[in-house]
C-alpha cells in the first residue's frame, strides 16, 4: 500500500553491538559538505533543470529540498536516504537493522521520538547511535538528546523506516496515549463509571416522581424554564445576526506585515474513513483539487487497522506521494478523535486540518486558511471553515438540513465570535496551529462531539477561532430514521461537553469570564433543556384550538399573553435569521421552505430522548453516519463551481 504507515512483524536482522557502531562515521570536521543537490545529479537521479525548479520552489516556502523533490516525483524516498548517507558520511538504519532497544525511547518518550524525527537506537559505553530522518535538524536537537543520553552519534533512517520501528515496538504507548492526550480534569472519560449513569437516571427519575406528586407545580416550572431558555436563545441569535450586520474588523498592520514576509508553510490534513470503502475514490479526487502546494501537503488518510474493506479500497489506487495511509491500531474504543489523536503523531505540517470522508473542500481553501493565520493575532488557533452540502435538493429534509447549517455556520457562528462568545466548532474543515493543538492534549478521544468540546477549551485556555468565509460541501442526512441517529450523538455530545467543563464552575467563570460563561450556558444547557421540554410548549397549540389546557386558568390571561409573545418573538428570530442566511443565489430557492421547520425540529426531540437513554447506557457510543449515496451530485456540484469561477 502505498504510503502506508505500517507495522512489519519480524524481519529484522540481528547484528551486534559493534557493528552496529562501526556503520557510524558521522563527521563533526573536516571540508564543508556538499550539497544534496549535487549529490543527487552525480547519482543521475535529478536533472540540472528539475532541480533548478525545486531550488527555486524552495526558496519561497518553508521545507526541505529532499521532501520537495519526493513530492514532485523526481526522486524516491530511498535515493534521498542514500544520498543524505553521503552528504553527512554516515550510514543508514532501515527496519532490517537490528531492533532499537525500547529502553532508550522511553527515555526520550515515543511522542518526543516522533516529534524531533529522531530515534535512540542502541547503547555502546558512553556513546548512545540516534537514527534521523532529519540531519539537517539534528545538530539542533543534539544538546536536547545529550542531556540524555551523554555523548550521541548520528545514523540516518528514512522516516516511512522510523514510524514503522516505532510502530513496531511502541505501539501501545502510543495507542494508550491516543486515548488518554487530554487532562483528566477537562477530558469525559472519567463519565464513564456506572456512577454517573445512577446519577442520572436518579435525576430523571425526581422529575418524573415530581410530575406525580405535585403535576401543575412541575409543569408550570418546567414550562417557565424551557420557555426562557427559547427566549435567550432567540435573543442569542438576534445579536448575532445584528453583530454580522456590522462592518468585521480589519486585521492589524503587524499581521499583513507577518504574511508580506512568511514563507508557506507545510500543512497536514487528516482525514478519518470508518466502514466508507464505497467513497474512498471520490476522496482522493476531491482531495487532488486542492491548489496548495504538492510538497507542502502533507494528506493523512486515516483508518482503523481492522477496517479491511476500507484499508483494501485505499490500496487499489494509485495515491499521490504527498498522500499517506496511517492505520490506527485497534482497540475497544473505536471514536474519530483517538484516530486524529493517533494520526497527529505523524503529522508533519505546522497547521494541522480535519476534513470528513464525504467533503469536497474548495480548491483554493488551504491557501485563505493560511493567509488567515499569518494575518491573525497571535493567539489565533482555530480556523474554521463553513459547511454546506451538495445533495440540499434530494428531498425536504435535505432542504431544511440545508437552511439549518446555512443560518449556523453562516449567521450565528460568525455572530458568537464577533460578539467575543466561545465558538464550538464543528467537524471538519477545521484548521489549528499544531503547537497549540498539541499544547492541549489534542482531541478528548471519549467525547462524542469532539469538536464543540474543543472549541470551549481553545477558550477557556485563552485562545481565538475564526470563522473563514471557505465553503467545504458535504452530505446532507437525507433519511429521518439516520438523521435522528447523528442528531442524538450531537446532543448526547452536547451534554457531557457541558457535564465536563461545569464540574469545575467557579474555574470556568475564572477561565472565560462572566459573558463567555454565560453563553456557554445558553448554547449548551440552553439548547439541552429547550429540546428536552419542548412538547410542553407545542402543548399550548390546544389552546389556539379551542381545546382545554391545564395552565391558563392558572397561570390567567397576563401570563398566557407574555408566552405567546415569547413564541411570536421567538418564529420571527427563526425566519428573519433563516432568510438572511439563505441570501446567496445557491440557496435562495431554500427561503419557501423556511416554514416547514415548523416539522423539521421535532424530529431533534425524539434525537434528545435518544440522547438521554444513550447517557445513561452508552455514553461513549459512537453511533455512525453513513454516507456515500449521493457522491454523484458532489462532483456534478464542484464542476460547476468550477466552471463558474473560471469564467
Amino acid at each position: 500500500m502505498q504510503g502506508e504507515v505500517a507495522v512489519r512483524a519480524g524481519g529484522a536482522r540481528r547484528i551486534s553491538q559493534r557493528p552496529l557502531l562501526e556503520l557510524v562515521v558521522h563527521r563533526k570536521r573536516g571540508p564543508a559538505r556538499r550539497s544534496l543537490g549535487q549529490i543527487l545529479q552525480d547519482m543521475g537521479v535529478v536533472s540540472e533543470d528539475g532541480l533548478m525548479r525545486a531550488l527555486e520552489t524552495q526558496s519561497r516556502q518553508a521545507g526541505f529540498l529532499g521532501d520537495i523533490l519526493i513530492a514532485q516525483g523526481m526522486i524516491s524516498e530511498a535515493e534521498l536516504t542514500a544520498a543524505l548517507s553521503r552528504q553527512y558520511g554516515t550510514s543508514f538504519f532501515t527496519t532490517a537493522h537490528q531492533p532499537p532497544d525500547p529502553a532508550l525511547i522511553d527515555m526520550l518518550g515515543v511522542q518526543r521520538c516522533l516529534a524531533l524525527n529522531c530515534l535512540p537506537w542502541w547503547r555502546s559505553g558512553d556513546v548512545t547511535v540516534v537514527a534521523s530522518a532529519r540531519p539537517a535538524q539534528f545538530e539542533a536537537h543534539r544538546a536536547a538528546l545529550e542531556q540524555i543520553f551523554g555523548t550521541v552519534a548520528m545514523v540516518l533512517i528514512s522516516e516511512s523506516d522510523l514510524h514503522k520501528v516505532i510502530l513496531n515496538t511502541r505501539r501501545a504507548r502510543l495507542t494508550l496515549w491516543a486515548e488518554t492526550c487530554v487532562a483528566e480534569a477537562e477530558s469525559c472519560r472519567m463519565l464513564q463509571s456506572r456512577r454517573f449513569g445512577r446519577s442520572l437516571s436518579a435525576g430523571l427519575g425526581l422529575v418524573l416522581i415530581c410530575s406525580v406528586l405535585v403535576p401543575q407545580a412541575t409543569l408550570i416550572a418546567l414550562t417557565v424554564l424551557t420557555t426562557a431558555c427559547l427566549l435567550v436563545i432567540s435573543m442569542l441569535k438576534l445579536a448575532a445576526a445584528l453583530a454580522m450586520m456590522r462592518k468585521p474588523p480589519q486585521p492589524s498592520g503587524d499581521g499583513h506585515a507577518r504574511l508580506l514576509r512568511a514563507r508557506k508553510p507545510v500543512v497536514t490534513v487528516m482525514v478519518p474513513l470508518y466502514k466508507e470503502p464505497e467513497v474512498v475514490p471520490r476522496l482522493i479526487n476531491r482531495l487532488s483539487r486542492l491548489t496548495w502546494p504538492r510538497e507542502l501537503l502533507d494528506i493523512l488518510l486515516v483508518v482503523e487497522e481492522h477496517d479491511l474493506a476500507t484499508r483494501k479500497a485505499l490500496a487499489e489506487c494509485d495515491l499521490p506521494r504527498w498522500m499517506r495511509v496511517v492505520p490506527v491500531p485497534d482497540a475497544p474504543l473505536k471514536t474519530k478523535p483517538r484516530a486524529l489523536n493517533f494520526a497527529m503523531l505523524f503529522a508533519r505540517g505546522a497547521i494541522i486540518g480535519v476534513y470528513d470522508a464525504e467533503d469536497a473542500p474548495e480548491p483554493d481553501q488551504i491557501h485563505r486558511v493560511v493567509r488567515c493565520f499569518q494575518a491573525g493575532p497571535p493567539d489565533l488557533a482555530c480556523v474554521q471553515g463553513v459547511l454546506d452540502f451538495y445533495n440540499a435538493r434530494t428531498n425536504w429534509l435535505s432542504r431544511c438540513f440545508a437552511i439549518e447549517y446555512a443560518t449556523w455556520f453562516r449567521i450565528v457562528l460568525p455572530g458568537m465570535q464577533r460578539l467575543g462568545l466561545a465558538v464550538p466548532l464543528g467537524g471538519t474543515t477545521l484548521f489549528f496551529r499544531r503547537d497549540i493543538l498539541e499544547k492541549l492534549g489534542g482531541w478528548d478521544a471519549h467525547n462524542v462531539t469532539e469538536d464543540a468540546d474543543l472549541g470551549i477549551r481553545l477558550a477557556r485556555h485563552g485562545y481565538y477561532t475564526q470563522l473563514l468565509d471557505t465553503v467545504t460541501l458535504e452530505e446532507a442526512n437525507c433519511h429521518a430514521l439516520p438523521w435522528i441517529r447523528q442528531r442524538s450523538r450531537w446532543l448526547k455530545g452536547y451534554a457531557v461537553t457541558w457535564l465536563v467543563h461545569m464540574r469545575a464552575p467557579r474555574q470556568l467563570w475564572q477561565q472565560l469570564g462572566r459573558w463567555r460563561f454565560f453563553g456557554v450556558q445558553v448554547l449548551f444547557l440552553g439548547t439541552l433543556v429547550q429540546f428536552m421540554f419542548a412538547p410542553l410548549l407545542w402543548s399550548f397549540w390546544l389552546v389556539l384550538i379551542g381545546l382545554w389546557h391545564p395552565l391558563p386558568s392558572v397561570l390567567g390571561s397576563v401570563a398566557m399573553l407574555g408566552f405567546f409573545i415569547v413564541f411570536v418573538f421567538s418564529e420571527a428570530v427563526t425566519l428573519s435569521i433563516g432568510y438572511l442566511a439563505l441570501r446567496s443565489p445557491r440557496h435562495r430557492h431554500l427561503r419557501i421552505w423556511l416554514p416547514t421547520l415548523h416539522g423539521y425540529f421535532p424530529l431533534a426531540v425524539l434525537a434528545m430522548y435518544k440522547a438521554l437513554w444513550e447517557l445513561i447506557s452508552a455514553p461513549f457510543y459512537w453511533d455512525k453516519t453513513a454516507h456515500g449515496s449521493y457522491g454523484a451530485a458532489c462532483d456534478t456540484v464542484t464542476v460547476a463551481r468550477a466552471d463558474i469561477a473560471a469564467r
